[in-house]
């Protein structure tokens, strides 16, 4: 009867794996890091230079950061949020975490 059950089990565990894997997602280009969980992308943009992150399912990108305020594209939508400050784009929530000389670090979530 075990093998039954492991069979039994293995299909909508591996289907929760592929589910969890969507949404979690996350890919970084240009120098970029990201760190996914379940409830949102952490990104890691260089401040200089173009990078872009492919998160839950959009590209998200640094446009630049000018006295303490990074501009971020979010699907196509750009905002403008302070150091500390979070706002919406696109039924996203972005909020900036940190700003140096070096890069800027980018919370995104649902």
């Amino acid at each position: 009867m075990r093998p039954v059950l492991r069979r039994a089990t293995a299909a909508p565990l591996a289907a929760l794996a592929l589910a969890l894997g969507g949404v979690t997602a996350c890919g970084a280009g240009g120098g970029s890091d990201t760190n996914c969980s379940l409830d949102g992308c952490t990104v890691t943009f260089p401040r200089s230079g173009a990078a872009e992150a492919s998160i839950l399912g959009v590209t998200a990108r640094l446009v630049g950061v000018d006295a303490g305020t990074a501009r971020i594209e979010v699907a196509g939508q750009t905002v403008a949020v302070p150091v500390g400050g979070e706002t919406a784009a696109d039924g996203f929530t972005v909020r900036v975490e940190r700003v140096t000389d070096t890069e800027v670090v980018v919370r995104i979530s649902r």
